[in-house]
């Protein structure tokens, strides 16, 4: 058991008393402290110390110096890749703690839990392998017939920020390319669920890193700030909100920083005419509100021919009459809490929104019955929505669906790519030739044939405010790279 360990409290979510700095635990430089508060109970299940910007500016340093004098960056491909598979051997040893904790502080049901986590350790096994596949180095004959080595460095050293929606995974997905690449990392949880974050710094020490490759430190808007301000970070990779991403692609552009983004999303289901309609209900609801619909390439716009319409609501609505809400902790629930309270406040609100501009609310649209504490709302179902009105719009990041008409395959396409975001979607029809030409015309970075998922292994990011650049796959890691160009030689 890790010395970071303070005690045990409600629901068996671990307190801790120390930051993750450099490969060690280390007393913060204050006294403030993050409370974590369960969505389920409403109380505080857990604490841990509060980053500030003197952690931060250690942190930078220790990955600083790891970097330009440390062997990580001067490893083999081999020997990093015999790292990462230590990590995700640790980190499978603390999945149950992992997800027992996501659940309390987050409210994810058992089986969003287990995918989110059974996610990271593959992330890690995967950036491993691919590793040893990115050509880093390569010789090309040039017109005058001399030549060129093109050289593929690492970047330096990469901050990452990560939203609490899934926190391991997602760190995950960023911290082991940033590694494979020969990077070191400054990772910053979101203070809403830092306690299974730091559960994977107790992975990446058993896993023993050398000296200042990786710290983790949680903390708030102003503290990560502060991270992406510091001049001694080459790379800044970011996931959560657009307007935050915007907000963080300003301070980059100060200092001509590399950036990653992974924004927010709309993401539209194209339902053709020949859709098999019952299990296209099935798909996209739990595409639509799974974690609560915290997630953010959601499927969350569904696009269906007119005359069908009703079939298609009255499938949705079905589907999500029959789903359990309540308590993620016990059999059967499928749909927990929002994370937080503001969280269950906007989703309200976005819901009096829809009745407002005059969509119809079919089925959810307020409270839970007999859950009078935790940040509950029914999944809701709103149809005869006009593409233009807020709630297609803007991402609500809670259980709701808005079901929109069209007249033609090219009206649906239109609709779906009349959006500010562009990160996932998918075509649901019995012709495959259709399915793949709609697929190409829609203006996203993800997008499925007749299902939804998330791949891992793959590139995945947005066109449009849905973010830049591409995580995942061999894409994923030559984003923490630098290309030299050495001529003559």
């Amino acid at each position: 058991m890790s010395s970071a360990v303070q005690e045990h409290t409600a629901g068996g979510v671990r307190s801790f008393d120390k930051l993750f700095i450099g490969g060690h635990w280390v007393q913060p430089a204050n006294d403030e402290r993050i409370e974590v508060v369960s969505p389920i109970t409403e109380e505080v299940i857990a604490s841990v110390p509060a980053a500030s910007p003197a952690d931060m500016d250690a942190a930078v340093a220790a990955a600083r110096k790891a970097f330009d004098e440390g062997p990580w960056p001067r490893m083999a491909a081999a020997e990093r890749a015999a790292a990462l598979r230590r990590v995700a051997e640790e980190v499978g040893r603390r999945i149950p703690a992992m997800e027992a904790s996501f659940t309390a502080e987050i409210g994810a049901p058992e089986i969003i839990s287990k995918a989110f986590h059974a996610n990271a350790a593959a992330i890690w096994d995967d950036a491993a392998t691919l590793a040893g596949t990115v050509v880093l180095e390569e010789v090309r004959s040039l017109p005058d017939g001399g030549t060129a080595t093109i050289v593929r460095e690492p970047v330096g050293v990469a901050a990452v920020i990560i939203p609490w929606n899934g926190p391991v995974a997602t760190a995950s997905l960023k911290i082991a390319p940033a590694l494979a690449s020969g990077c070191t990392v400054v990772l910053k949880p979101a203070p809403e669920g830092p306690v299974s974050v730091l559960l994977l710094a107790e992975a990446l020490e058993a896993a023993g890193l050398p000296e200042g490759v990786i710290s983790v430190l949680p903390g708030g808007r102003e503290v990560g700030e502060h991270l992406v301000r510091h001049p001694d970070v080459d790379k800044v990779s970011f996931t959560g909100s657009t307007a935050a991403g915007r907000r963080i692609m300003q301070l980059c552009g100060e200092r001509i920083a590399r950036l990653t983004l992974e924004l927010g999303g709309k993401s539209a289901a194209i339902v053709l005419p020949d859709a098999d309609m019952a299990s296209v209900a099935q798909t996209v609801t739990f595409a639509g509100i799974g974690n609560s619909g915290q997630v953010c390439a959601a499927l969350t716009r569904l696009v269906v021919p007119r005359d069908r319409q009703e079939e298609v609501v009255e499938g949705v609505k079905a589907v999500m009459e029959s789903v359990k809400v309540g308590d993620p902790r016990d059999e059967g629930v499928m749909i927990g809490p929002l994370a937080a309270e503001r969280q269950r406040d906007r989703v309200e609100g976005y819901i009096r929104t829809g009745l407002e501009e005059g969509a119809r609310l079919v089925t959810g649209g307020g409270r839970p019955d007999g859950l009078d504490t935790g940040w509950y709302v029914q999944p809701t179902l709103f149809a005869d929505v006009d593409n233009s009105m807020r709630i297609a719009q803007e991402e609500i990041f809670g259980p709701v669906i808005v079901v929109i008409p069209y007249d033609t395959v090219d009206d649906a396409v239109r609709i779906a790519n009349d959006s500010p975001y562009g990160l996932s979607g998918a075509v649901f029809t019995a012709d495959a030739e259709l399915g793949e030409s709609v697929a190409r015309r829609v203006r996203t970075g993800h997008i499925n044939d007749n299902d939804w998922g998330m791949c891992v292994t793959q590139p995945f990011g947005g066109f449009k405010q849905s973010g830049l650049g591409r995580e995942g796959g061999l894409e994923g890691i030559s984003a923490f790279l630098e290309t030299k160009m050495i001529q003559g030689i």
